[in-house]
């Protein structure tokens, strides 16, 4: 699990934290084989100094003082000429990131990749840095019988510890903001940003086909067995070998720009499967990378496993926005898939369904008026907590967060009913969504009268009574899944939370810091301390990036080598900057630029909605751009603009424009117009 518990420090006599098993993944696998994975041999260096890998003599070799897992690593000696490395013969093409972990007395060391003897690309300079941090060279293209070299040079300026080889598939898709693509004082850090989010966050992704361990944690170094990877990525602590279901539902967007769609069917589905009555229609916390077998840090029987009640609901959530961004209709007619969704959220012949009805008490802590709101009974992660905020205090049996995500999952069950014709359930979502919400602002969030922020109820503990004051992700969910009725009261509560979010009761993990940029990109337009909400959440994207060399909250690695950081800076510059609003299944998106003051015009290219895909610019916030790069097909977009303009032009010709408002309040201006591939459509509005 991500946050259940504090990770020890290991003896001060190694002289390094010592991570666990980042990359036991890529055990020896034959490229004598066709249809083996490109694989380097010992990338743990487990067996010692094997032939297999090329050692400077007297300079480089294997020890045992400073593994980053396992128990053992490669040293190489201050100096300038020395070297490690190993060359395979690629059993098939392909385009792959290659990452290693390193560890340094002095800058100056490099990690280089050769095909067939030519360097092809080299990591930046590995910093001095006595924690190990994950190096990468990105998008190596390889044909099948090339010869491939992995090789680490020395620094000149210290010691360079490494351990740990990985080949990463690169990701299919690679969205683009070139140079001439952003107008603004932020431009340079936004370009800098998302390369380096692209990068990290694709050199998580596994290896389909090759062995690793399973259960491989800080309990089990090197798991309790082995097995065979499936098309998965990382998501929760890279020192074990598994992904967590909080983590990839908030990686499941960026992972999709990236093109990384079999990879989240994958686990989505595999969490799906998961949720069988003997597990009180709860779905694992973590699974494996063979995408089946459940974590054993998490899972230790059907009684007595992690559960927290957000994240069921937010698997629904999830599978609908796999869904608006693929447009694949498995994610509608799957059994799994849709019988999950019936399971959590019930149906129009059982309005409950299994889950709520296992999870809510025949006597209930809070009346809800009839109302289903599941329950906790248990402060204990291991019996099922009402919330995220593992650190929450007094034991919740209803919390902000999970109510948030129950409402969302009735709109995403909604969506997926209409997207497969059943009006009947389809009805049944909504009406049950508009119950909760009209539960929730009229009575379990408090008072509505009173519009003081800290005394909003963000949850009830197991006597009853409510819980007001700042509860880090039962304070923001509630925002960040639009449950919260417009208006002066929510106003307060952003500005509540951005303030309570940057003091001392604020987050310690960088990664709860990854939701805050999700919950002003919602509100984009909300006055938050004196700021918009779209300047706010631009705020904390720059402060997720400037920490990312800074040591993670467990000491055990960077923050930027946490997963969950750069997926969702991914989402959050090309979904939250550009306002992008997907509905593949109909060959359609809308969009509403949400670009701060310091950007003022930004475009992104091979953004992919459906089977094709678009490039979107905003050249301002009263007009923008969308060109079909899709080799066929057309899009239905919808041009959104906030304000109520008198005139909106539309490819050239003037049209009467049309007019809405946003889930805040805002007014906005639109039209709708087809995009054929290969073509542009150019939209304005103004006031003549």
């Amino acid at each position: 699990m991500r946050r259940h518990r504090p990770l020890g420090r290991t003896p001060a006599h190694l002289g390094v934290l010592s991570l666990l098993v980042g990359s036991l993944s890529l055990i020896p696998v034959s490229t004598a084989q066709a249809d083996s994975p490109l694989a380097f041999a010992n990338p743990s260096f487990e067996d010692g100094a094997t032939d297999d890998w090329t050692f400077t003599s007297g300079h480089s070799g294997v020890a045992s003082n400073n593994p980053h897992s396992g128990s053992k690593l490669v040293y190489l000696d201050q100096g300038s000429d020395y070297s490690v490395s190993q060359t395979v013969t690629a059993p098939k093409g392909g385009t792959y990131d290659f990452s290693g972990w390193f560890a340094a007395g002095g800058d100056g060391g490099r990690l280089v990749i050769k095909v067939n003897g030519t360097a092809k690309g080299s990591a930046a300079k590995i910093p001095s840095q006595g924690l190990y941090n994950k190096q990468t060279v990105s998008r190596i293209s390889v044909k099948k019988g090339d010869e491939v070299t992995f090789e680490v040079n020395s620094s000149p300026n210290g010691w360079v510890n490494f351990d740990d080889v990985e080949i990463s598939p690169s990701a299919p898709n690679d969205p683009r903001i070139s140079d001439s693509d952003c107008e603004g004082n932020d431009c340079a850090t936004l370009q800098e940003m998302f390369g380096w989010a692209k990068a990290k966050a694709n050199s998580w992704v596994r290896m389909p086909g090759s062995t690793g361990p399973i259960n491989a944690d800080e309990q089990n170094t090197g798991g309790t067995s082995t097995g065979t990877y499936s098309t998965t990525y990382w998501a929760g602590y890279p020192f074990r070998s598994d992904f967590y279901l909080r983590d990839v539902a908030h990686q499941v967007v960026g992972a999709h720009l990236l093109g990384l769609d079999k990879e989240n069917k994958t686990m989505l589905k595999a969490f799906a499967k998961s949720a069988t009555p003997s597990n009180t229609y709860d779905p694992y916390w973590a699974i494996n990378f063979d995408a089946k077998t459940p974590a054993s840090i998490d899972y230790h029987s059907s009684s007595e496993f992690v559960r927290e009640l957000p994240a069921p609901f937010e698997l629904v959530q999830k599978i609908n926005d796999a869904y608006t961004w693929t447009g694949n209709s498995a994610y509608v007619n799957d059994s799994t898939l849709s019988g999950y969704v019936s399971n959590t959220v019930g149906s129009a012949g059982d309005t409950t369904g299994p889950f709520i009805k296992t999870h809510t008490p025949a006597g209930p802590v809070v009346d809800n008026g009839g109302v289903p709101i599941p329950e906790a009974t248990s402060g204990w992660i291991f019996a099922g907590t009402a919330t995220y905020n593992e650190g929450s205090g007094a034991t919740l049996a209803q919390a902000g967060d999970a109510v948030g995500s129950q409402y969302q999952a009735y709109l995403a069950a909604k969506n997926l009913a209409k997207a497969g014709g059943d009006s009947t359930n389809a009805g049944q979502y909504s009406k049950s969504a508009t119950s909760l919400y009209k539960r929730f602002n009229d009575s379990w969030s408090g008072d509505t009268g009173d519009t003081t922020a800290g005394n909003m109820v963000r949850a009830y503990d197991t006597s009853g009574k409510p819980v007001t004051g700042w509860g880090n992700e039962n304070s923001w969910f509630m925002p960040l899944k639009s449950i919260m009725k417009p208006g002066t009261r929510a106003d307060n509560y952003l500005s509540y939370i951005d303030t309570q979010a940057a003091s001392d009761s604020g987050p310690s993990n960088l990664e709860a810091v990854t939701y805050l940029p999700d919950v002003f990109q919602q509100h984009p337009d909300v006055t938050v301390n004196g700021s918009t909400g779209r300047d706010t959440a631009w705020k904390w994207m720059k402060h997720i990036y400037s920490k990312i060399g800074d040591t993670h909250s467990t000491g055990r690695l960077l923050n930027g080598d946490y997963p969950e950081v750069s997926f969702t800076l991914v989402g959050q510059i090309v979904q939250g900057l550009m306002g992008i609003q997907p509905d593949a299944g109909n060959n359609a998106l809308s969009t509403l630029s949400q670009l701060p003051g310091d950007i003022s015009s930004l475009q992104v290219s091979s953004i992919p909605v459906g089977s094709g895909t678009v490039t979107l610019k905003h050249g301002s916030a009263t007009d923008s751009t969308l060109s079909n790069t899709s080799s066929s097909g057309s899009y239905r977009w919808t041009a959104k603009f906030l304000g109520k303009h008198k005139s909106i032009s539309v490819c050239g010709d003037s049209q009467k424009p049309s007019y809405g408002k946003t889930t805040d309040g805002a007014a906005y201006t639109y039209a709708t117009v087809t995009v054929r591939a290969g073509k542009s459509c150019h939209v304005s509005v103004g006031n003549k």
